[in-house]
Order: C-alpha cells, then structure tokens, then sequence
C-alpha cells in the first residue's frame, strides 16, 4: 500500500502583518487611540493627547477624523 504524504511546505502560518486594528480591549470610547499607539509604538496617553489638543486648536475637525477612523477601521 502507499502511504499518504501531506506537503507542509504549502501551508504556512499568518505572518504577523502590521496592519491597523482597532484596540478595544485598551480603548476608552472606539479604540482608536489605542490602535494608533500600538501601529506606531508609542504611549497611548500621548496620542489621546495629541487628538485633544488636535480638537481644540482644529475648532473640531480631529473628532471627524476620529469618528471617521473608529467607522472605517471597525
């Protein structure tokens, strides 16, 4: 009789890809924030930060940006 070979090489596992998610788990409202502070490595305070500050010297336009963000990304 012959016996079955299975070829492993065909099948690879994921790659960790470096793709944005969305961090839920470590967001307050929609993630945001904390998916971006994860796809750049850096602090998440500093970016929840830098979107305040963005929406109080852009009359608003960062919480377009972040709601537009936290809708697409999901």
């Amino acid at each position: 009789m012959s016996q079955l070979r299975f070829d492993d090489s065909a099948v690879r596992p994921m790659e960790k890809t470096r793709g944005f998610r969305l961090d839920k788990t470590r967001g307050k409202i929609m993630g945001v924030c904390a998916g971006i502070a994860n796809y750049f490595g850096i602090d998440t305070t500093l970016v929840r930060v830098a979107f305040g500050l963005a929406a109080i010297l852009g009359f608003g336009s960062a919480i377009i940006v972040y709601l537009l963000i936290g809708l697409i990304a999901d």
